[in-house]
């Protein structure tokens, strides 16, 4: 049996590098819609990105704290086919999203399965991060792998956190995620994506995946 994880790209500001992440590979496009990123993207732009999308790559919208109404108007706005939230956002919230939802969760040494539990039966993934006292995400540091075993997420796993394509092979071996979140680790700046560096990171993916078949190593969800 072959082994596929799920590549998703996150911090997609333009056209060039939407078409760029695609031809790499990748199976999902985040567009970020939270006012302090400096990947913050308007929806006019996320709409004129996903009208040339080809079938079967995914566009998500990562919002925090934000207005369920605010959300719902973007997700359909720019037909996205699932939100990503990074916030606070309770169990009820994410029930009342009218799309797919992931929710993400930064580990620390002492992150339990209580708080990702609560969220079974209401997202359809989890998204492990970095904890970082004034970040949501988006820090480029790389979280103990060990600590997704002590948290015991309740459905399909997306590892995010200074993935990059020196360490993502590691990390797939290490965790045996359903999927991977990159977004600085492929970047030549804030915003803007390196093709080689993409290219990169979908061939050690990849291979990561070849091993793991091999191996016959399930993978999370």
């Amino acid at each position: 049996m072959f082994f596929r994880t799920r590549i998703k790209v996150c911090g997609i500001t333009c056209q060039e590098d939407a078409r760029a992440a695609v031809a790499a590979g990748a199976d999902g496009l985040g567009f970020i819609f939270v006012e302090q990123s400096p990947r913050l993207v308007e929806p006019d732009r996320v709409r004129a990105i996903t009208g040339e999308l080809p079938p079967f790559i995914n566009p998500v919208g990562v919002f925090r704290n934000e207005e369920i109404e605010v959300v719902q108007e973007i997700s359909h706005y720019c037909r996205l086919s699932m939100v990503q939230l990074h916030g606070s956002e309770s169990p009820e919230y994410c029930s009342k999203i009218s799309c797919q939802v992931i929710k993400s969760f930064c580990l620390r040494p002492e992150s339990g399965n209580e708080e990702l539990a609560a969220y079974a039966d209401v997202v359809s993934g989890f998204l492990l991060d970095t904890y970082h006292e004034d970040l949501a995400g988006g820090t480029g540091m790389v979280f103990d792998w060990k600590l997704v075993e002590q948290v015991n997420p309740p459905g399909p796993v997306i590892l995010a956190g200074g993935l990059n394509p020196e360490n993502v092979g590691e990390a797939i071996r290490q965790v045996k995620p359903f999927g991977v979140d990159v977004n600085s680790g492929v970047e030549y700046q804030p915003g803007r994506k390196d093709t080689d560096k993409l290219k990169s990171f979908v061939h050690e993916v990849r291979k990561a995946d070849e091993h793991a078949s091999k191996a016959s190593t399930p993978f999370l969800g």
